[in-house]
């Protein structure tokens, strides 16, 4: 396996809100089931400036997964930093987010998904 973190980009070809739901739900069994820690989910923030549906919807979701216990935990792009106690405490569970892109770059159309 190449690493802990399975990067997907579920607004490839600007699917509807219900349909990036279920690439998000499809990529978060995928990658539990390949053994991966960590998802990090490229929904982009969206063009009305007031942040995407695609963006809302994703974390409306991943906030039930947390609460279902399904996921452990889900970081906004906008927190992706090492001054967040999640984001730190992801370092535990996948080393190779220290070396992510978006680590400090305040990026809000990234999500990290800890498994």
């Amino acid at each position: 396996m190449p690493g802990c973190v399975r990067e997907v980009n579920i607004k490839e070809d600007l699917p509807t809100a219900s349909d990036a739901i279920k690439r998000v739900t499809y990529n978060l069994h995928s990658a539990k089931s390949l053994g991966f820690s960590a998802v990090k989910i490229i929904h982009g923030y969206g063009s009305t400036g007031k942040g995407g549906k695609i963006r809302t919807e994703t974390r409306r979701y991943l906030q039930q997964q947390k609460e279902k216990h399904t996921i452990k935990e889900y970081i906004t792009g906008e927190d992706f930093s090492i001054f967040n106690e999640a984001t730190r405490n992801a370092f535990l569970v996948c080393d190779e987010l220290r070396r992510d892109r978006d680590l400090d770059r305040s990026n809000n159309g990234v999500t990290i998904v800890i498994l």
